[in-house]
């Protein structure tokens, strides 16, 4: 009977956990921003993966002496009227005599990698500090959020900058500086939710059949503490790719000849009126990007908050 009474539960237990993946996929798919926004970033996933199919050249393969063509010449497409003698290339030349549109192409994997993997480190650290400082507080709440008011006292991007200058220029620098300086953020919000959900009666039922407190955060706690950390780590894999293109802008982040869509911009800032299309495309690429993300981040933000669903 113990056997079949231990299954039962499980069995109800997974049950109420399927029933409230249901119940949330449901409220996402209600939500017409997240719907958008999953399936624009679904495309640019797609791109990323396929991105040596798609690009009709190598993104730092320089055309000299390969093709019969100009630095910073516009776009050729012959289905547009180009003439069929020369080479097509869609989103033109670059000012290193590169094709614009296999660079674009492949800048895609560039940010959805720098998004990802700087928020997935700032969550990491700002959820174990977060997590830490709230269960536990005392003194050691005190200083750990001390510290991080101070990193928040600063302009994010000035610190950043900072950071990298005493790094030193490059990419991963530029990935490291951006997360340091949104761990306050995660840690914020974690502590937040910590806050509210450790006094629930349910942590102090586990807390009163003697559940020590690893087992109570890690199991209790932190379950029901992570959905503003979702939401939260959605939009800031927005902010993170802006950061980093605007690093790279000022030649800080990614250097020459990776195909980075802040560095594509900031290499041909002077070219603007003579060259547009070196500025415009790259524009263009960073901003469907992060209005994706952000677009589904508002999304997951409506359909998670129980506020908001309270007919379901």
């Amino acid at each position: 009977m113990a056997l079949t009474a231990d299954s039962l539960q499980k069995n109800r237990k997974d049950y109420r956990a399927n029933s409230l993946w249901r119940l949330t996929l449901r409220r996402i798919l209600r939500q017409r921003s997240a719907v958008v926004g999953a399936i624009i970033l679904l495309v640019l996933v797609l791109v990323a993966i396929f991105a040596p199919v798609i690009a009709p050249y190598d993104p730092t393969f320089v055309l000299i002496g390969e093709e019969d063509v100009k630095k910073r010449s516009g776009p050729c497409i012959h289905l547009f009227g180009c003439s069929e003698d020369q080479p097509q290339h869609i989103l033109g030349i670059d000012g290193n005599v590169r094709d614009e549109f296999s660079r674009v192409i492949y800048g895609t994997r560039v940010s959805l990698f720098v998004g990802l993997s700087t928020v997935s480190f700032a969550i990491i650290v700002g959820t174990i500090l977060g997590a830490i400082a709230g269960f536990i507080g005392g003194w050691l709440d005190n200083i750990i959020m001390r510290i991080l008011d101070v990193l928040m006292a600063f302009p994010s991007l000035l610190l950043a900058i900072t950071i990298v200058s005493i790094l030193g220029k490059g990419l991963e620098n530029a990935l490291l500086a951006i997360a340091i300086v949104t761990i306050p953020i995660y840690a914020r919000v974690v502590r937040a939710s910590v806050l509210s959900v450790k006094e629930n009666e349910y942590v102090s039922a586990s807390r009163a059949l003697g559940a020590g407190p690893l087992h109570i955060l890690w199991n209790r706690v932190m379950p029901n503490a992570v959905s503003p950390l979702i939401v939260q780590g959605t939009l800031g894999i927005a902010d993170a790719i802006l950061s980093a293109a605007a690093l790279s802008f000022l030649g800080l982040g990614a250097q020459q000849p990776t195909p980075e869509w802040g560095q594509m911009l900031g290499s041909e800032r002077s070219q603007v009126f003579t060259s547009p299309h070196l500025v415009f495309f790259p524009g263009i690429a960073i901003m469907i990007t992060v209005l994706a993300f952000n677009l589904l981040g508002d999304g997951l933000r409506d359909a998670i908050d129980p506020r908001l669903n309270q007919t379901d």
